[in-house]
């Protein structure tokens, strides 16, 4: 009875499964993330902007620059491109970007001095802003677009949308197909392109000017999608806000010629010979002769 069974394992396996098995490959193929927690020094970028369906890798990577940026830092043209390597012309055409989309606003305020100044405000969430300057984008409606169709590019939008400026703009659209068959426009496409018209009205851009660059170079051949044309036009090409108009400068004062005091001999300057100030004052505090 004390003959022990050879075939009998010693003490028990235990089973290997899951990832562990030998034989299983790993079930994951692509990126692998090696994440650490920020406790100090981070930047929360939301998915919205990181993967943005339209904004340019150059767009999405200075709009996180932006963010991270405190308050009161520079992020002009010249100051961005001093930073970075890619030159003004494409940093300019990255913030045209941003502010299409709305993750960008340039406004002009007057400070205690009088001067005007131009600030540029940055929004991690557009059309979540709680400054009370800024003029909250409208939520876009659920539009319904044929299947297979690319929806048009961005706008820019203006600051201040007056019903009287997007008519205004909605007018304009209306009237190109006068001027160019082919840019007849669809109302979802009118309602599209308005802001976009708007924002260059706004920058007292006239309406023949604005007209003048939607249609003057058109391609020749048929416009598969007019209003895309006409979208990207109205982002690439939208001007600078205009400068304030400043009074012009007060003339200096007159220089007067120098005289002679009659009292001390004193060279002053005077429109007529006479006596100084010094001379003067004390002249007013002696007792008249009786």
């Amino acid at each position: 009875m004390d003959t022990q069974n050879p075939n009998v394992p010693s003490h028990a396996h235990t089973p290997v499964t899951g990832k562990k098995h030998p034989n299983r490959r790993h079930p994951h193929t692509g990126l692998v993330h090696d994440n650490t927690r920020h406790t100090t020094r981070f930047t929360v970028i939301g998915n919205h902007l990181a993967q943005h369906p339209e904004l340019s890798l150059l767009a999405i990577g200075l709009s996180v620059h932006i963010q991270s940026l405190p308050a009161g830092a520079r992020v002009d043209i010249k100051s961005l491109a001093a930073r970075f390597p890619e030159g003004t012309t494409r940093i300019a055409a990255a913030l045209r970007e941003l502010e299409a989309h709305g993750y960008l606003r340039r406004v002009r305020e007057r400070v205690p001095g009088g001067r005007i100044v131009t600030r540029t405000i940055s929004c991690n969430q557009p059309g979540h802003s709680h400054s009370g300057t800024a003029t909250p984008r409208p939520t876009p409606r659920k539009r319904t677009r044929p299947p297979g169709s690319k929806p048009l590019p961005a706008v820019p939008h203006p600051a201040h949308p007056a019903p009287a400026l997007l008519q205004q703009a909605t007018d304009l659209l209306a009237d190109l197909h006068r001027h160019d068959p082919r840019l007849l426009l669809s109302t979802h496409d009118t309602a599209h392109l308005a802001p976009g018209v708007a924002a260059w009205l706004e920058r007292d851009v006239t309406p023949a000017a604005v007209r003048h660059a939607l249609t003057t170079d058109l391609p020749p051949a048929a416009l598969r999608r007019p209003a895309a044309l006409l979208a990207h036009r109205l982002t690439a090409q939208l001007p600078p806000p205009p400068p304030f108009a400043t009074s012009p400068a007060s003339p200096p004062p007159a220089r007067h010629p120098l005289q002679t005091c009659d009292g001390c001999d004193r060279a002053f300057r005077a429109p007529a010979p006479g006596r100084c100030r010094d001379c003067r004052t004390e002249g007013a505090g002696l007792p008249e002769a009786a």
